[in-house]
């Protein structure tokens, strides 16, 4: 049992790697085709993608009533995917940040995770015996992600004109292959390396909760560091940060609103402090813009966000 385990955990890797990759070819040559920019391709084709092992293993989580995986899963992912995937990203290659994604996107991600404070603190907020995100709450945070789509749809008009693509022309079958492929790979990469660390967490004897914070996460958040890693790699630094900014709002807004309204997702009070260490990184990320070199995310700050990755996982396991 542990060796074919084992087995699929390493195998999960190679296709989250070559799938991360197929996917960047493929988005970017979507973005050539529909003279669209990176960023949007990368705020929603691949963070799309990329949000799949989110999207299953929460839902699978909350139907199982591991509450604790399924938002943990969240928390955790957006922690890593700002900590760890634009750590990551900015030591390959310095991250170009526009001007709009620092007014907008970012502001965006962090609203999501404020809003998502709101919704899930009913005993705090209005003295209720109990918090939970309930069906009313998944009808609010998809009512917000159908306005992010809106957003995003009016980016490719407003940005398109202003960019030089100089990638090769492919042609539509192989781009759509390619994009599938990618996600399929991801997909199924992602589930066993999760399937992996959690069985091998559960035999360490570690808690839920700090299963869906660490390694669940950490392990749904590989899609998002394969694809910017290799996107940084290729100089396509717009496809990074718009796969994680999406890929965060798309946690909250579509992976929590569709779970909870498959069936409520109770809330513990104990998760407020990961919920406030989400809301500071995020935050973070936004005051990065204005220090040192302004909207640029220099290996300087790539390595001050690993840092502190590193230091939160280890008090994560601490206090599990």
């Amino acid at each position: 049992m542990v060796d074919s385990v084992l087995i699929l955990f390493v195998l999960g890797f190679v296709l989250l790697i070559k799938g991360a990759d197929f996917l960047t070819d493929g988005a970017c040559s979507v973005a050539e085709k529909l003279k669209v920019s990176d960023l949007a391709i990368g705020l929603t084709i691949v963070s799309f993608g990329t949000t799949l092992p989110e999207f299953v293993v929460s839902i699978i989580a909350n139907g199982r009533g591991n509450s604790g995986i399924a938002i943990g899963n969240i928390l955790g992912s957006n922690i890593s995917n700002i900590l760890l995937v634009l750590g990551v990203s900015a030591i390959i290659s310095p991250i170009i940040i526009r001007r709009k994604t620092v007014w907008v996107e970012i502001p965006l991600s962090f609203m999501a995770v404020f809003i998502l404070g709101v919704l899930v603190n009913d005993d705090l907020l209005y003295g209720a015996t109990s918090s939970v995100l309930s069906k009313s709450d998944g009808v609010v945070l998809l009512f917000f992600f159908a306005i992010f789509m809106v957003y995003v749809s009016t980016i490719p008009r407003q940005d398109s004109k202003n960019e030089q693509h100089e990638l090769k022309q492919i042609k539509t079958w192989p781009v759509v292959l390619m994009i599938l492929g990618g996600s399929v790979a991801i997909f199924l990469g992602g589930k066993w390396v999760v399937d992996g660390a959690v069985h091998l967490a559960r035999i360490l004897g570690m808690r839920e909760s700090v299963i869906g914070l660490t390694i669940v996460a950490m392990g749904t958040s590989l899609p998002e560091l394969a694809t910017c890693a290799i996107a940084s790699y290729k100089k396509k630094t717009d496809i990074s940060m718009g796969n994680v900014l999406g890929s965060n709002i798309l946690n909250i807004f579509w992976v929590l609103g569709c779970s909870s309204i498959i069936q409520p997702i109770p809330f513990q009070k104990g998760t407020n402090s990961d919920l406030g260490f989400t809301m500071l990184v995020s935050l973070l990320l936004f005051l990065m813009m204005f220090i040192g070199k302004s909207k640029v995310l220099h290996r300087r700050k790539g390595a001050l966000f690993l840092l502190l990755y590193c230091s939160y996982m280890t008090f994560a396991f601490i206090k599990g």
